[in-house]
């Protein structure tokens, strides 16, 4: 509705046809014609002068809702038909007004002009006010009625608007929060997979190394060849698991499935440290590649703390299943460790974050003479 361009075609139209309209009625006298010419033109004149400036500056609102006012009022004087520019007067009130006080005020305002002037063109009779005053009290109430539903609706459409940006900026939010959420988890990701893969294989090969240097001291050149040969071994895995997860994205593949890979993860760790291990797994129910990961990458963090820590002889890994979960079991008869001992980094708490991604669940059991961590996770429910 705030369009000037509009409101400068209806206001010369209205111009035009109330002009028009004085020169086709008969035995009007010239001095109405003239009359009613000249509040016209005061009418237009102010319109395209002030008016078209009253969206922008309070002076020339008020200043040309005067004059409409007047001008409306003073052309109605000279003949009873120039009260049709309400039409277009009314509904410049509401447009330029900007509080809906001032908007009743100025339409009560423009109403009693153009009675007072419908009474005096009818003849200052009784009969002619109570005329003039029905038709102006029937014109502001339909202005004031239409007005007001047509603001409400404005209002409405202003608070739809206000509600949409709200929701979009919200949705803004809601989709970076989603997106920094997004970083972090893959972050400690891509962090629980380098832990688990690559610095698990790096501390192995620094062990190794250490090894081999004890036997060059010592003159075992046959020792060191071995250890070199495991080092070669142990640095090709490395580099597979590490274009793996590069080139995936995700986490290592395990080849030929969890039972094999449990095998190759005690062989390895068995070359490496000279520990014995022992695998048990039998009637393992199917399990999803998430759960499968999960639980290798378990049984590597256990093996480290055990290489760290636990001064082993033996090791014991052993999977079972029930049907609804799967169980592995990785015991060692070192020296346990202390409560709170290795909750930090990526250890038990590793652990148990990793499971939980799974639904799994983690058990500790400590003492003197060894540690046992038991493993859980939910099996693949056949269809």
């Amino acid at each position: 509705m705030e369009n000037p361009k509009w409101w400068h075609v209806a206001v010369g139209v209205v111009t035009v046809v109330l002009t028009v309209m004085l020169f086709f009625i008969e035995n009007l006298s010239p001095v109405r014609i003239v009359g009613a010419l000249a509040a016209l033109a005061v009418f237009a004149v102010s319109w395209y002068t002030i008016g078209r400036l009253a969206w922008t500056r309070r002076w020339a609102a008020v200043a040309f809702l005067v004059i409409m006012i007047v001008s409306a009022g003073v052309a109605a004087s000279f003949y009873p038909a120039m009260a049709v520019i309400q039409c277009v007067a009314f509904p410049l009130v509401w447009v330029i007004t900007r509080e809906l006080r001032d908007a009743i005020l100025a339409n009560i305002a423009l109403a009693l002009s153009v009675g007072i002037g419908l009474a005096i063109s009818f003849g200052l009779t009784p009969e002619s006010a109570l005329q003039a005053a029905f038709t102006a009290a029937l014109s502001l109430g339909f202005s004031i009625a239409l007005g007001l539903w047509i603001t409400r609706i404005f209002d409405l459409a202003a608070e739809r608007q206000e509600l949409i940006d709200d929701l979009r900026a919200a949705q803004g939010q809601l989709a970076a929060m989603h997106r920094d959420a997004g970083v972090t988890s893959e972050r400690e990701r891509l962090s629980r997979e380098l832990h688990d893969t690559i610095a698990q294989s790096l501390t192995g090969l620094v062990m190794l190394v250490q090894g081999a240097r004890r036997d060059l001291d010592a003159g075992d050149s046959e020792a060191a060849k071995a250890a070199l040969a495991m080092i070669e071994e142990n640095t090709r895995e490395t580099l597979v698991e590490t274009r793996s997860l590069v080139a995936s994205g995700a986490a290592v593949e395990v080849p030929g499935g969890f039972v094999p890979a449990l095998h190759r993860l005690a062989e390895r760790f068995e070359r490496e440290t000279g520990v014995t291990v022992s695998v048990a797994a039998s009637d393992i129910p199917a399990l999803d590649r998430g759960s499968e990961v999960v639980l290798l990458r378990c049984t590597q963090e256990a093996l480290a703390n055990i290489r760290k820590h636990a001064k082993a002889g033996t090791v014991t890994l052993t999977a079972t299943g029930n049907g609804r979960d799967v169980e592995l079991r990785v015991a060692d008869d070192g020296v346990g460790f202390r409560d709170g001992q290795n909750s930090g980094g990526f250890g038990l708490a590793g652990m148990r974050e990793r499971l939980a991604l799974v639904d799994g669940s983690l058990d500790v059991e400590t003492s003197d003479d060894g540690t046992v961590l038991t493993a859980r996770v939910p099996a693949v429910v056949p269809a």
